[in-house]
């Protein structure tokens, strides 16, 4: 068993960072090791929050590689006044934003809308089931609720990634939670209209 160096522990095994925001900063200093680390932690996470918010797989994996190389572009101006996955998350919506404009822009001036893929699928699977009724809640809900349930955020965390306050977002996301709950109780053979957007802009 090899002994590590004394020199510069973190320097020679970033794995002993025990944190994203030490890795991140490690990473800004020059280690590769460290953003390899940050890829493979983050890598299927953040894959996961765009494949359930765009049209396919293919979308959302150049999506994610897309998020990661602004990580590395902007990896020497990374200051740890967050939490790296806050800082993570927000770089990736913003990308997300993007991405829809184009979607839009295209859907509306070209014609172009986005590659549906075959899917094999019942539409009695559970997982097609909770998906469409996920997508039948009011956009800011939506969100808040993905980002709890799936992405595991924290309260803040959501709050200052869409600009909401705390208790707004608490209250927003019972108030998901039942209507996700109504539209799998719901009978199937009874139609539920897709709920109201909100105005707010995410």
């Amino acid at each position: 068993m090899m002994i590590a160096a004394e020199k510069n522990p973190e320097a020679e095994n970033p794995g002993l960072a025990e944190s994203d925001e030490q890795l991140m900063l490690a990473f800004s200093r020059g280690s590769t090791e460290a953003f390899s680390e940050l890829f493979a932690r983050y890598r299927q996470p953040l894959f996961g929050f765009f494949r359930r918010r765009v049209t396919n797989s293919e979308q959302a994996e150049e999506l994610t590689q897309e998020t990661f190389l602004v990580v590395l572009r902007a990896a020497q101006r990374y200051e740890p006044s967050a939490s790296f996955r806050r800082y993570l998350y927000a770089i990736a919506f913003k990308i997300l934003r993007a991405h829809r404009r184009k979607a839009a822009f295209r859907a509306t001036f070209l014609g172009v809308t986005g590659t549906k893929e075959p899917s094999s699928e019942s539409h009695a699977d559970a997982g097609v089931l909770l998906r469409q009724a996920v997508g039948k809640l009011d956009r800011v809900d939506r969100e808040i609720l993905l980002l709890r349930e799936f992405e595991q955020l924290s309260y803040s965390e959501i709050a200052e990634l869409l600009r909401l306050p705390v208790n707004t977002v608490r209250s927003r996301l019972f108030r998901a939670r039942m209507a996700l709950r109504d539209l799998l109780t719901a009978p199937a053979n009874s139609p539920v209209s897709p709920l109201k957007p909100s105005e707010e802009r995410i």
